[in-house]
């Protein structure tokens, strides 16, 4: 599963800083088949209250946090992500960092 956040993310840096930039088109295209059919979790009012507890009781950054709310929302196991400590657990949550595993 993906998040609209880590969409949109991804999103900007394929358009403004991939060595050799995305053109809007393929962007649509790759969104479309590949990001858009995972992302089952949007934006809401009670996604952003859990982000904004998250936040207060980790401190990481609003927007981290509503990835972590994201997982979560998706009914998610793992989240894998190099951003948070690894082997930490948000409820059914558990960070894995790709690159150590």
């Amino acid at each position: 599963m993906t998040s609209w956040q880590v969409i949109q993310e991804f999103a900007n840096l394929a358009l403004h800083r991939f060595a050799v930039p995305m053109q809007p088109a393929d962007l649509d295209d790759y969104l479309d088949i590949v990001l858009w059919p995972r992302c089952v979790a949007l934006p809401g009012r009670t996604l952003y209250r859990q982000a904004t507890q998250l936040h207060l009781t980790t401190q990481y950054r609003f927007y981290d946090c509503l990835v972590v709310a994201s997982a979560i929302a998706s009914g998610a196991s793992i989240l894998y992500t190099e951003d948070f400590q690894g082997g930490r657990t948000f409820g059914q949550i558990t960070i894995m960092n790709p690159f150590t595993v």
